[in-house]
């Protein structure tokens, strides 16, 4: 049987597979779609073929033959998308990694490449197949040189194939006829005109009969219809042209080796690696174990004797650091359950040689294996987990200052991610991909390890990033406050809770009738293509906008309509309603635990500016701005014997952009104690300080703000109402009045733009890879990002440090008060009554000298029975 070769059109199969698969991003940013999908194909037929020899062509980014010949069909071609284009080195150079033949050459494009090739090929006796998603190629078919096609069909990858016979009983056509036909209907993807006038099925007709276009030239006046007889007369040298373009070269002088194009193992070290970075998880299977996996997992062992175990943990305790994996039964328990599955065992790892997984049962208790773990915590001083906070609810109470969270260290390298666990960290640190149909032991055995051996790395980066003292001054002495605030939690009563409920489904059935009765006829107001229908079509409100499934009736577009529409705002009210109600007054009574309380967490490495975020339920999205969302408030309460102390920072974010801008004005006027609004408002508007009215204070309040997120002439407008010049104006005048501002803005941008972070005062980094972008909005997004970033994740810092302080305090006075709930900017206190007046001070003291700025930090604080009155 004669030996094969398979010959890849490496461009055409990488930009099939860009548009066929699904956008897929690596842990980097990088797009890897097409990659991914070009290896599948790949591998496809390299299972089907089986062949001897692999070659993979492409295109040289440099003018070809055709190119300067024709210069006026150059740039035809739309231009390569960016996330394509970034994944052409990639793809070479994981070929290179498998050994792949690559072969490409100025001024030759890939499908010349192809052609010599594959009549080198029929000459020595092989077999060719030809992959492409060009159907030019079809000219090469013959009895040994098979095209074959990729195409996809409902996400799966068909091929069709052709040889000669088949050209023919397809087309109607033979392979070389195939570039007569190209000629005369042409292709403008591929930069080849055509004649004017002449599609598939006229041309087919013509060669068909004819065979070529120099023969349907001579008998150019038999030509049917009228119209491809004037085409080709009038336009000949476009026909000739064409062909001269469809034509692929058989002959290019190319320096090609077929020993060269032997295939040999493909699955090599070095592309495991590409593979790895590339989180190509599904084809790591194609793959032998790795070298590195498979010297791991010899470090694995299962320990089931007490006294073994015992002697672990005392080495352990001995140790540099200590990689600590805790393991729960998952095995038949759903995902969402996850949480509730049953204590297995603990992983350690203190070196290379030995990962032991240490399993509950016989004579070791999980009781006894958690406080082993616990007082291993206490005696070494260096104890590696990812997720501190998640194993203190499992294990009680730990000395966080022995721990270091892998998690934690990962976020603040990158915190734009939305994964920082043990598999992530041992991809990016460590180069190592850790499958995920992995026994729960075997998993825990690599988190211990990866914990262990990526933990110096990443205190190295760290400290590399000026952010190793945030790491251990802030973010992990914060896990121990959020732990004991979710262990704490927030008595909600249940009977107000309902009630508030019970009121909303009262609003929100009035609202019901009443949109139905302006509207004239019952409809699904949920529904926005019904809601656009009635709104735009039926009662014919100005001001919609269309879009391809219907009426837009967004929240945007609806709130100008509703000063205009009463209907309009009963919608917009409706809303409000059914969202506190499925939310709030619904949602919250789900999360009351048996003791009456709600213990939602507290998450650190979520947001992108070092914001705390909540969930289950997410008490940060309160609404405040309505009076009915404000109550929700009132079903928070205290104890019996205690009350809720608020405090909440004034005007934090204003306070830091004094500080971090310098200016002089805003700095004098808030150490003065003025009202910055309406000295703001003096010198925007011009008028004196007392004659400054309620509407221009509150304007200088939007723009004061406004400011510290960059916003626009055209936010501004949208916020006050008012136009676009006014705007405009009003910013310019803010900038002439605090001139400190607009340069510390400014050059905040030009840093990041320099070195692609912003940084807060406390060192915390915000990468700012969108002011590279090659999309307008994008960059204008990231300039409004590397203006607000600086201050809001400062106050964000600041907020942290205030609560680590007034926590640590109330511990070490042993009082019975304490912290429960941060919101932003605010903190709420469950302060036990006798204790009242030193948690207010407490309070003050920690907040206000959380931070030493130019300008003084004050809190509003507040006291209530409920979080309503003490807000």
């Amino acid at each position: 049987m004669a030996e094969k070769i398979v010959l890849i059109d490496g461009h055409s199969i990488l930009n099939r597979a860009f548009y066929g698969v699904p956008d897929l991003t690596n842990a980097d940013g990088l797009h890897t779609n097409a990659v991914y999908g070009f290896l599948n194909i790949m591998f496809k037929i390299l299972d089907q073929e089986k062949p001897e020899y692999l070659t993979v062509a492409f295109d040289v980014h440099a003018p070809t033959f055709r190119h300067e010949m024709f210069e006026e069909y150059k740039g035809t071609r739309k231009p390569m998308a960016e996330e394509l284009r970034q994944q052409v080195p990639v793809i070479k150079e994981v070929l290179q990694a498998m050994g792949v033949k690559i072969i490409e050459k100025a001024g030759l494009e890939a499908d010349d490449i192809l052609g010599t090739i594959s009549r080198m090929s029929e000459r020595r006796g092989l077999e060719v197949s030809v992959i492409s998603g060009d159907r030019d190629l079809l000219q090469l078919a013959t009895e040994h040189v098979k095209i074959r096609i990729p195409k996809t069909k409902k996400g799966q990858t068909e091929i069709e194939d052709y040889y000669a016979e088949d050209v023919l009983n397809v087309y109607q056509v033979t392979p070389t006829e195939f570039i007569d036909l190209k000629a005369l209907m042409g292709d403008t993807s591929d930069n080849i005109p055509g004649l004017p006038g002449v599609g598939e099925k006229t041309a087919t007709k013509i060669i068909t009969e004819y065979h070529s276009i120099e023969n349907a030239h001579e008998h150019a006046s038999e030509l049917k219809p009228p119209r491809a007889s004037k085409a080709i007369i009038e336009h000949w040298d476009l026909a000739v042209l064409s062909k001269t373009l469809a034509t692929i070269k058989l002959d290019a002088e190319i320096d090609y080796e077929f020993a060269d194009a032997k295939l040999g193992n493909l699955y090599t070290d070095e592309a495991y690696v590409y593979f790895q970075k590339l989180q190509f998880k599904n084809l790591l299977g194609r793959f032998e174990t790795s070298e590195l996996s498979n010297k791991i997992e010899d470090a694995f062992e299962t320990i089931t004797n007490k006294e073994k175990a015992e002697q672990i943990f005392t080495d352990a305790a001995k140790a540099e650091r200590v990689g600590i994996a805790l393991c729960k039964n998952t095995e038949d328990v759903l995902p969402l359950f996850a949480d509730l599955a049953e204590f297995a065992g603990i992983a350690l790892c203190c070196s290379d040689e030995h990962v032991y997984y240490i399993k509950t049962g016989n004579d070791i208790s999980s009781a006894w294996l958690k406080e082993q773990t616990v007082q291993l915590v206490e005696k070494n001083e260096c104890c590696i987990f990812f997720d501190v906070k998640n194993a203190m609810g499992e294990l009680g109470s730990l000395p966080v200052s022995h721990s270091f969270d892998g998690t934690i260290a990962a976020y603040l390298l990158n915190p734009l991610k939305s994964d920082y666990t043990g598999e992530d960290v041992a991809r990016e640190r460590l180069n190592l991909l850790i499958e995920d149909k992995l026994p729960d032991d075997s998993k825990a055995c690599y988190e211990a390890y990866t914990g262990w051996k990526a933990a110096p790395i990443l205190q190295e980066q760290l400290k590399e990033n000026n952010m190793w003292k945030l790491f251990v001054d802030v973010e992990m002495p914060l896990v121990e406050t959020l732990y004991d605030m979710e262990q704490c939690g927030v008595r909600v009563e249940a009977d107000e809770l309902k009630a508030y409920g019970e009121k909303l489904g009262v609003r929100i059935h009035e609202l019901e009738q009443e949109i139905y009765e302006e509207a004239g006829e019952i409809f699904n107001i949920n529904s926005p293509k019904q809601l656009g229908v009635i709104l735009f079509e039926k009662m014919g409100l100005q001001g919609g906008r269309k879009t391809k499934t219907g009426y837009s009736t967004a929240a945007d577009v609806l709130e100008k309509l509703a000063p205009e529409y009463p209907i309009v705002a009963k919608i917009l009210e409706y809303r409000q309603m059914a969202k506190l109600k499925s939310t709030y007054a619904d949602g919250l009574a789900g999360f009351i635990q048996a003791d009456g309380r709600i213990h939602g967490k507290f998450h650190q490495t979520i947001t992108a500016t070092g914001r705390l975020s909540s969930a289950e339920p997410n008490l940060q999205n309160i609404p405040v701005r309505m009076e009915l969302g404000r109550l929700i408030r009132k079903v928070f309460i205290p104890e019996d014997g205690f009350v809720f102390v608020d405090a909440d920072y004034s005007q934090i974010e204003l306070r830091i952009l004094a500080h971090c801008s310098g200016d002089d004005m805003l700095i004098n006027a808030y150490r003065q104690a003025q009202d910055i609004h309406r000295i703001t408002a003096s010198q925007v508007f011009h008028v004196p300080f007392d004659e400054v009215t309620d509407l221009q204070r509150r304007n200088a309040k939007a723009v004061n703000f406004g400011i510290v997120y960059g916003i626009s002439s055209f936010g501004l407008s949208q916020d006050l109402s008012i136009s676009r010049k006014e705007a405009a104006e009003y910013i310019d005048q803010y900038f002439l009045t605090y001139p400190g501002i607009k340069t510390f803005l400014d050059n905040t941008v030009a840093s990041a733009r320099e070195h692609g972070y912003v940084e807060t005062l406390f060192g915390r980094r915000r990468p700012m890879p969108e002011l590279k972008s090659s999309n307008y909005m994008q960059r204008s997004f990231g300039e409004r990002v590397a203006m607000n970033a600086p201050i809001q994740g400062t106050a964000a810092d600041i907020i942290k440090v205030a609560m680590i302080g007034v926590s640590r305090r109330l511990k070490e006075k042993q009082m019975k008060s304490r912290l429960v709930l941060q919101v932003h900017d605010e903190l709420l206190i469950e302060t036990y009554i006798p204790e009242l007046e030193q948690v207010e001070e407490i309070l003050k003291e920690e907040m206000e000298r959380a931070a030493d700025l130019k300008v003084p930090l004050l809190v509003d604080m507040h006291t209530g029975n409920n979080w309503y009155e003490a807000k």
